[in-house]
């Protein structure tokens, strides 16, 4: 692994999927649990092709103006300003939409066109037509136990793309993640990881998400700079995940058992 490339640990074909996927210039979706890698799976794979990558964090009030362009006043002049879709259309980018269930009909309709056979973009305020330069690839993500039941993606949407389902990795895969992306050491990694499948697996506190990969990294590196590994996971863990004081406290107990 080079060091431009993005650390990122494999847990199964899905680099084989997304290159095949890119071969063959089809548009791909993953879905899957709030900070379960695919984010930094789309990074890996980009920096890995030699492709640069536009990312777009998908929500209420992203227009599709927003993503596709608009024409700006700069320096006494009116000239046209691409927005990041077509800008990854025209230079043959990776783009990448983040939470695309959260993003307005406006915005699914625009990308529609660039996720079927046609591969194109049409910039209607700029009176243009954009077909998909060389490289270029539709990736989206959405979280389907966070959407309401009216954010679901509709089925013409679903329909043109490759499916990847993200989870969080099992526990010895989830250390080996910790342990190369924070340097933290085995026991601690463990630790973490044994902590995480506590509350994951206790149903009844109710929480609105389960800790994430990507909050046990970011407490692995609390710990390896030299924070104490309760009031990280405090912290790390526990305060991100809930406001609610009773909670909070029963969350704060498992630290405490883990860490003892």
């Amino acid at each position: 692994m080079t060091a431009d490339i993005p650390w990122y640990r494999a847990v199964g074909q899905e680099k084989e999927v997304f290159e095949h996927c890119y071969r063959n210039r089809l548009p791909l979706m993953l879905r899957g649990p709030t900070g379960s890698g695919k984010s930094r799976f789309v990074e890996h794979m980009a920096a890995a092709l030699g492709r640069p990558l536009v990312t777009v964090a998908a929500h209420d009030d992203t227009s599709a103006t927003d993503l596709v362009g608009r024409w700006i006043i700069k320096g006494g002049e009116t000239i046209w300003q691409d927005g990041p879709v077509s800008r990854a259309v025209r230079q043959g980018a990776i783009l990448y939409i983040d939470e695309i269930a959260e993003a307005r009909s406006d915005v699914i309709v625009v990308l529609h066109p660039l996720g079927d056979h046609r591969r194109r973009l049409f910039v209607e305020r700029h009176d243009e037509e954009l077909e998909a330069a060389e490289g270029f690839m539709l990736v989206v993500s959405w979280n389907p136990g966070y959407q309401r039941a009216l954010r679901e993606l509709k089925p013409s949407t679903r329909q043109r793309f490759v499916g990847l389902t993200f989870d969080y990795p099992a526990p010895k895969v989830e250390q080996e993640v910790l342990m190369g992306e924070t340097g933290v050491d085995a026991a601690v990694a463990k630790r973490l990881v044994a902590l995480a499948a506590k509350i994951r697996g206790v149903d009844h506190l109710g929480l609105a998400e389960k800790p994430s990969t990507r909050l046990l990294v970011a407490t692995a590196r609390l710990i390896r700079s030299g924070l104490a590994p309760r009031l990280a996971t405090r912290v790390g863990i526990v305060e991100p995940l809930t406001d609610d004081p009773e909670i909070a406290e029963a969350l704060g107990d498992l630290c405490n058992l883990v860490f003892d």
